[in-house]
């Protein structure tokens, strides 16, 4: 059951009014998450420009989706991590893939690595080694995308946070 009401662009206020507005005019329907960010402009700002930001990341969606997964596995979300294994599917990350995501890892060391560095930057920063930066590097990691690994975290904390707190679940959302 939500915690928070939905707010649509008529019941909005200021730069949420503007932002439901244009949300609306460009998708049609306006999401739970969304619209229910919109009780603070500066939470719904944030997060649209950050998710747009990350939209342009230098990590593999595939990679990106399985970090989400590894995320949202350990911060409860159950609506964000229902989309994230949507999406990965949609990508083409096989059922078992999707399942050492929830695990906190992969088959593929490279990828494991970075899911490694996702934990790491979503739990404890300070445990980061040099050696393993090293190591990221030897996998072909850049360091933009070691970077965009704590845009993909943070974008994955505040969603899945935010609805936390609304109390929005998987099949609580009625719009994209």
């Amino acid at each position: 059951m939500p915690r928070l009401t939905r707010l649509t662009p008529d019941t909005a206020v200021g730069a949420s009014r503007d932002l439901l507005a244009d949300l609306a005019s460009r998708h049609g329907r306006l999401g739970d998450m969304v619209s229910t960010m919109a009780h603070s402009p500066s939470v719904l700002g944030g997060y649209l420009q950050l998710s747009r930001a990350m939209g342009r990341a230098k990590l593999d969606r595939g990679t990106s989706e399985r970090i989400s997964i590894t995320v949202q596995a350990r911060q409860g979300c159950g609506l964000c991590l229902e989309a994230h294994v949507s999406a990965a599917r949609a990508r083409g990350v096989d059922e078992e893939e999707i399942e050492r995501a929830r695990a906190g890892t992969s088959a593929d060391p490279a990828i494991a690595a970075i899911i490694t560095l996702a934990l790491q930057i979503h739990r404890e920063p300070t445990s980061i080694t040099d050696e393993q930066i090293a190591a990221l590097r030897e996998h072909g990691h850049s360091d933009r995308a070691m970077a965009d690994v704590v845009g993909v975290v943070a974008l994955n904390v505040l969603t899945g946070a935010f609805n936390l707190l609304a109390g929005l679940t998987p099949g609580s959302d009625t719009g994209a």
